[in-house]
This record gives C-alpha cells, sequence and structure tokens, in this order.
C-alpha cells in the first residue's frame, strides 16, 4: 500500500541543470536549478524555473537567452556553490574557479569545464506562483567531443550527469547502471 506523503515538489529524479546568464552589466552568472526539464520537441525547447529574487531571474528576462549548462559529477561543489551564493554581489564563475566563453547564439555564457551546453533563446514565460517558468528554444546543443558516444550524441556514462534528490536527503547522486533500451523493452507487452 502506497503512503500518502502530501503535495510536494517530488519526482525522481530531477536534474542539476546550471543556467548561465549575463548580468546587466555583462557579468556572467550561473545558478543550480533543479526545477526544469525537455518541454517541447517541435520546436525543441526545455524549462527552468527560478524565483524572482534571483539575479538569473533580472539576467533572463534582460538578455532574453540562457544557457543550460550540464555537470559532471566531478563539478558537484561548483554545481552546489552556484545554487546557495547569490550572484547579485558575487562573481560566482571566478570564486568557482571556472570559466566561461559567450555562446555563439544567444547572448549568455556557456561554462567550460561542463561536458554539455543548451544554448537558449527566451521564448515564453510563465507566472507559476512562487516560481517563474522560463521556456527556452534551444538552438543548438554543444557537447565535448571526448563524451560523445558510437552514434555521435552524448553517452550518458560518458557525460556522468549530477542528478538531485530532493527528498529528506537534498543530496546530489551519480548515475545508476544501463537497465534496457527505450522504446525497446516494453514491445513484448504490445498486443
Amino acid at each position: 500500500m502506497k503512503k500518502s506523503l502530501g503535495a510536494q515538489t517530488l519526482v525522481y529524479p530531477t536534474p542539476v541543470f546550471v543556467v548561465g546568464s549575463y548580468s546587466p552589466d555583462g557579468r556572467p552568472n550561473a545558478m543550480t536549478a533543479a526545477w526544469g526539464g525537455i518541454c517541447c520537441s517541435a520546436p525543441p525547447c526545455v524549462a527552468v524555473s527560478i524565483r524572482k529574487a534571483r539575479q538569473t531571474y533580472a539576467n533572463i528576462l534582460e538578455q532574453k537567452a540562457f544557457t543550460v549548462n550540464i555537470p559532471s559529477e566531478r563539478y558537484v561543489r561548483e554545481a552546489d556553490y552556484f545554487g546557495i551564493v547569490s550572484g547579485k554581489r558575487t562573481d560566482k564563475i571566478k570564486a568557482a574557479g571556472l570559466t566561461t566563453t559567450k555562446s555563439e547564439l544567444v547572448n549568455a555564457p556557456i561554462i567550460a569545464e561542463f561536458p554539455l551546453v543548451l544554448e537558449c533563446r527566451l521564448l515564453h514565460t510563465f507566472e507559476l506562483g512562487a516560481h517563474t517558468q522560463f521556456v527556452g528554444e534551444i538552438l543548438d546543443v554543444k557537447a565535448e567531443e571526448a563524451m560523445l558516444g558510437k552514434g555521435g550524441g552524448p553517452d550518458i556514462e560518458k557525460v556522468k550527469p549530477l542528478l538531485y534528490a530532493p527528498d529528506d536527503s537534498m543530496g546530489y547522486y551519480a548515475v545508476g547502471k544501463f537497465v534496457a533500451r527505450a522504446f525497446s523493452a516494453g514491445r513484448e507487452l504490445k498486443k
């Protein structure tokens, strides 16, 4: 029997997205967000939900652009730091010892050390309550060549993205073992 846990922000797993944006004076900023995911396939879009009090919120509205940088498990300290320190008075990129480059397609920074990045143009904003959801049209995905698999796309076992558990542990986790191929495992149940 399942026990009711009440209405809460609990889904497994949540991604660890590091949202990159530029402040009005051109300073790169990074903020860790777990409330996000792919929200449309045509056009390709990603959504991130951010509180109004965050510097990233103002930056995205100003620049109409952002990046979603995917940190590998190697950068757990930096990803966590980006979520606990405000970019209003701190140069978080510099303090974390990381570097950025400017996106070729949108006015937002790319974190050079992270293996995967989505370059996004702001498409929609939705006021949801405590958070505003920013929907970005993905104009390009860039991946470190060393992280690509046999088929040419990112290999999850090479990227080693962080996962977040928003339960009592509030912990970061690594990707586990391969279980089955999507759109194939369920075919035997198809009648």
